[in-house]
């Protein structure tokens, strides 16, 4: 007898809460509240945004890369890449962005999203580093078994990074459990290292930037030694029903992110800078202030237009498996497409 369609429904939301779980994410209401909301030809997507800082969607709004097509509707901050996919698997918000590795363990687990275009990962100046005082003891990945190392979230590209350089150092899953990963507010990450409360901090983009200039800090590794190169970190993500019915709309913003990242990329840093400055006075949120964006390096995504590959989730098989988050071979073509980036067949 086959399963009735309810049944099939609840088990896989189920699933998906568990796999919300696993990422150490709250388990905040489910629930696919307001529709997308679409009048005169211009769509409103809700978003989640990061204090201090400008996302590719916001500056590609800024710089009318939509068209007149897509309109953002800010619904809050968040300091975790998970915990915005799961505001968009739930319904909560329109889109959202997050560690590969994270949006393929949600899809497992039957959350009904796509990735569309990478968003954020590292380049020769802007990226992922694990950083300590001068006068620490610790100078190698493996010295970091059982210390407190802080991070912007768990169950992100932190715990995965972290996960594979004491891997390859060839310690066991049991030393490897036996770091703690202290959730932080990402500006307040350096401050937490320098006073002790940690014995390592996730570091990137002005907020490393901001504590290498004041000194005193060195890395134990950075995503340039671990992976031998750049990478491509993490994409956006729809819900699968927001593209079936908003195909255009789905199209427009990826396509402006696209186009955003480029203007990123060939854009003099100091007009980047002064962009995103005006972008962040104007838009007056409660507790923002602009002093690191002068810290800003590089857009930090390797791929041209963000284009997504298999690789870009294949890298993060490994912490998937051990973590339990899969059993198979991991199947990489269920997690995204780049069809909706029309830029995408000139990478």
């Amino acid at each position: 007898m086959k399963p009735n369609r309810f049944r099939k429904s609840r088990l896989r939301a189920v699933a998906v809460l568990a796999a919300v779980a696993a990422l150490g994410l709250p388990l905040t209401a489910c629930g696919k509240g307001d529709s997308v909301h679409s009048e005169n030809g211009v769509t409103t997507l809700r978003y989640l945004g990061w204090t201090d800082q400008v996302t590719l969607p916001e500056l590609a709004e800024d710089l009318g890369f939509f068209d007149g097509k897509v309109k953002l509707q800010w619904s809050g901050n968040t300091i975790s890449g998970p915990q915005e996919i799961q505001t968009a698997a739930t319904g909560q918000v329109d889109f959202g962005g997050a560690f590969a590795g994270a949006v393929a363990k949600l899809i497992t687990a039957g959350a009904p999203i796509t990735a569309v275009i990478n968003y954020y990962g590292s380049d020769q100046k802007s990226f992922q580093g694990y950083y300590v005082p001068d006068d620490s003891p610790i100078h190698n990945a493996a010295d970091l078994v059982g210390k407190k190392i802080g991070v912007n979230t768990l169950g992100g590209q932190n715990e995965a990074d972290i996960h594979d350089a004491l891997a390859k150092a060839g310690l066991s899953q049991e030393q490897i459990k036996s770091v703690q990963l202290v959730a932080l507010p990402p500006p307040n990450i350096e401050d937490a290292v320098r006073k002790g409360q940690v014995d390592a901090a996730s570091l990137s983009g002005q907020f490393q930037q901001r504590a290498l200039a004041v000194g005193g800090l060195r890395p134990v590794f950075t995503e340039l030694d671990e992976y031998g190169g750049p990478i491509n970190g993490g994409p956006y993500v729809f819900r699968n029903d927001v593209i079936a019915k908003n195909a255009d709309a789905v199209r427009t913003f990826t396509t402006g992110v696209a186009k955003a990242i480029e203007w990123e990329r060939d854009t003099p840093r100091e007009q980047v800078v002064a962009r995103m400055t005006r972008i962040i006075d104007a838009r007056h949120r409660p507790g923002e202030n602009t002093s690191t964006l002068k810290y800003w390096l590089s857009v930090g995504v390797p791929s041209k237009y963000g284009v997504i590959s298999d690789q870009d989730f294949t890298r993060w098989e490994s912490w998937l498996r051990d973590t339990g988050a899969i059993h198979d071979k991991l199947d990489p073509s269920k997690f995204y497409t780049n069809k909706f980036n029309t830029l995408a067949q000139h990478s």
